[in-house]
């Protein structure tokens, strides 16, 4: 498994028995983010330090995919959300901050008062209200 010293995630993936972990399968394992933007929010990591997921094996993908399946009903069930946002931060330029592949599963929830429409759209808040005369 490909670790570098100075990542937070490759902390997590050495460790023989992290806490944090709530879940994990041979090539990923799902966190509770750190600094969750809802309640629920979970990160979903691969194992072997890479960047992007598009350096990623197809057997590394699958894994990947089906931890954020299985993270999805389990918050399910624990906090009954009405919807999900999910992201990848693919790259510096794209807002990525730690340089380890990581998947995003955010729980949404109905607020009064709040209009969720343009969902990651808003990364870019100048093109996100697509919807509306400019």
């Amino acid at each position: 498994m490909n670790q570098v010293a100075s990542c937070p995630f490759c902390d997590i993936a050495r460790a023989s028995k992290c806490e944090r972990i709530v879940n994990e399968n041979e090539h990923a394992f799902v966190i509770k983010d750190g600094y969750p933007v809802t309640i629920g929010h979970s990160l979903i990591i691969l194992k072997r330090h890479v960047g992007s997921f598009f350096d990623t094996t197809q057997e590394e993908k699958l894994s990947v995919l089906e931890l954020l399946d299985q993270t999805k009903a389990a918050i399910d069930i624990e906090h009954n959300p009405d919807a999900y946002n999910m992201g990848i931060n693919d790259g510096a330029a794209a807002g990525q901050t730690v340089p380890h592949l990581h998947i995003h599963l955010i729980p949404r929830y109905e607020e009064q008062d709040k209009d969720p429409k343009g969902g990651v759209r808003w990364v870019i808040p100048g093109k996100a209200d697509y919807w509306s005369k400019q």
